[in-house]
């Protein structure tokens, strides 16, 4: 990957990045980390994040956690697995960045999201379930206009 690529390039480069995102989207429930990713493409771990960023806008990294989250949702919302379970189901390693992240990607605690999830989406499909519970970004939620009193 170039940092000014040629048209030809530049199609390589998205189709490498596309292999990692792929990768992640398979592959979340494993001990993925950037250097990994990275040597599956044959690039340097600093070079993948800066393209990787530049093409999806987000980190490699925090894809994968958003991926992570995502799929813990889904867990959580059944509600036959414990926040412990679902947590190392989902590949993350530690209780406590799993639930620091959740937290801040959902905006409650995974407990809390349990307890509450059940009822929100009762009878819903869960293809629709999926799209309806997709965590925001706080970079991506939508800004509120200001009220004139």
């Amino acid at each position: 990957m170039s940092s000014k690529p040629a048209p030809a390039q530049y199609l390589r480069d998205l189709a490498l990045l596309r292999r990692v995102r792929d990768r992640i989207d398979r592959e979340y429930a494993q001990p993925l980390d950037v250097e990994a990713l990275a040597r599956g493409v044959n690039v340097s771990a600093g070079h993948l994040s800066r393209q990787f960023r530049l093409a999806y806008g987000e980190s490699p990294y925090s894809y994968l956690m958003t991926r992570r989250i995502e799929r813990a949702m889904a867990l959580l919302r059944r509600g036959d697995m414990s926040v412990t379970e679902v947590c190392f189901a989902v590949g993350c390693s530690s209780l406590g960045t799993f639930s620091t992240r959740f937290t801040e990607l959902v905006g409650v605690p995974p407990s809390t999201y349990r307890r509450q999830a059940a009822s929100g989406t009762a009878g819903m499909p869960p293809c629709l379930a999926k799209q309806v519970t997709r965590p925001v970004r706080n970079r991506e939620a939508r800004a509120t206009e200001p009220q004139l009193a």
